[in-house]
């Protein structure tokens, strides 16, 4: 019997899993680390902590004996990484929720226009995709910008330290808004725009494709043979699909992680005029469609942090049990870093409409818990319509109330799966499938996942959710303008 690894470079922490070929988990590691937000709207993390946490999660997992024949990595999308001609980090990596870059994203627009820069990428502007802020950093820091001699996403930093090997994969890349998606190359003109030669971003792989090995010099403090290979990997949300058997048209991924996704995978031939999101898939010749809520369990970790730092959320959920639908009139818009889908709005903000004097911790906590919801049904009422068959993930749904609240706002079932390790068991498949114990992606995840249970919507919440949905949209085009006004004070 072989084992993998399956590592995944979250926001706010590093997970490695050990599987073995049937997909079971024989053992996990954790390592948490911080987020810094030096400024209203701005998000960074050191590159050297992911590292750092890769390193020891191995460690720890390899103590305990297992071999390891490959690594799959996962990470957060859309950072930004810099390093110089020496291999140093120049600054800390402006991650996924940071929206500094809006008025780089409105130059871009300007000198682009969306749908041509949609065109391209598969997307239009998005102040916190990686272009716009590599465009910041031109702006805003040239001393630093004329330093650069690489550029990397999350993952693919760890995948350097790890190997040497300077390399990413499709599904991630196309979140850059720097790849041509029908080409599968960097986009000239946007590089010749950004005064960046091809040498100084990553050699394009496929997702099973094997990118290199541990450096000599790591194998023996990590446990590890100089045979341990490191598969291209995915994107966080591409492998967090594969993970659930998301793998063909008709599947449906819904992720409650820090962010909230619904992800889909469609043909080339259906990413034209799309309204939502458009990336590669970890899975060959295939795309996908994405809607992003980016206050998700981001919201859940502020409440709790902010109000209920001495509770658990096993106690936050019995609070929330407490509430009922729509949480006695109060209503969550859970726009903590501005958001994405369907609004493309970086001035937006967190905000409770509705609080009263006899508002309880239970309607914060639910209100909260359907806010999110709501921001969900807003993309995925985007969707091509078509029945979907729908698997929910991420820490949030561990939530029983949770799922039943998502499945009573969507009104459809809702299946989750044994393996509860999304992301790191999508890159461990990638890694199994490198080393031919699988044909294909397919085969792999036809093998692997198992159904665990389905949530079913409660039909006495239906109409109550149905009008609370329409009062959420109604408020934020109601505060939109404000948004923006406050963001300028």
């Amino acid at each position: 019997m072989k084992y993998y690894l399956g590592i995944d470079i979250g926001t706010s922490g590093t997970k490695a899993v050990c599987f073995n070929e049937l997909g079971e988990v024989m053992t996990s590691k954790s390592y948490a680390y911080d987020m810094a937000v030096p400024k209203p709207g701005y998000a960074e993390e050191n590159p050297l902590d992911w590292f750092a946490a890769t390193i020891e999660t191995i460690k720890q997992i390899t103590k305990e004996g297992y071999r390891i024949s490959g690594i799959g990595l996962s990470g957060q999308m859309h950072g930004l990484v810099l390093l110089d001609k020496n291999d140093q980090v120049l600054r800390p990596s402006i991650i996924w929720c940071d929206n500094r870059a809006i008025k780089e994203a409105e130059e871009l627009i300007h000198n682009f226009g969306n749908e041509k820069m949609k065109a391209i990428t598969g997307n239009p502007v998005i102040p916190s995709f990686t272009l716009a802020k590599l465009l910041w950093v031109k702006r805003n820091e040239p001393l630093i910008y004329k330093k650069i001699d690489k550029i990397m996403l999350p993952k693919d930093y760890v995948r350097y330290a790890l190997t040497g090997s300077f390399s990413t994969e499709y599904s991630d890349a196309s979140g850059m808004q720097m790849l041509d998606i029908h080409k599968k190359c960097f986009s000239k003109e946007i590089l010749e725009y950004m005064d960046l030669s091809l040498d100084k971003l990553p050699k394009l792989l496929e997702s099973c494709e094997i990118s290199g090995h541990i450096k000599k010099d790591l194998t023996t403090e990590l446990g590890l043979s100089e045979e341990c290979f490191v598969v291209g990997g995915a994107g966080d949300q591409a492998a967090a699909a594969i993970g659930n058997g998301i793998i063909k048209r008709g599947d449906l991924s819904l992720v409650l992680g820090s962010s909230g996704v619904v992800f889909s995978p469609i043909g080339i031939e259906d990413v034209k005029d799309n309204p939502l999101q458009v990336f590669m898939h970890a899975v060959p010749d295939t795309y996908h469609i994405m809607g992003v809520t980016n206050g998700c369990g981001l919201s859940y970790k502020w409440v709790k942090e902010a109000l209920f730092q001495e509770q658990d959320y096993n106690t936050l959920n019995e609070k929330a049990n407490a509430s009922k639908p729509l949480a006695n009139g109060l209503i969550y818009l859970p726009y903590l870093n501005g958001e994405r889908t369907p609004h493309l709005d970086p001035y937006a903000t967190g905000t409770f409409i509705g609080i009263r004097q006899n508002t309880s911790d239970s309607d914060i906590i639910r209100a909260i818990l359907e806010g999110v919801s709501y921001s969900l049904k807003d993309c995925y009422s985007l969707l091509p319509k078509q029945k979907y068959h729908i698997r929910a993930s991420g820490g949030g749904a561990k939530g029983n109330l949770w799922r039943t609240i998502l499945a009573s706002i969507l009104y459809t079932s809702i299946e989750r799966i044994v393996q509860d390790e999304g992301g790191a068991l999508g890159v461990a498949i990638l890694a199994m499938v490198a080393d031919h114990i699988y044909p294909s992606i397919q085969a792999a995840t036809d093998k692997i996942i198992k159904v665990l249970d389905s949530t079913d919507p409660n039909l006495k919440w239906i109409e109550d959710y149905s009008k609370g949905y329409e009062l959420y949209k109604e408020a934020y085009l109601s505060l939109k303008n404000y948004y923006k006004k406050a963001f300028e004070i």
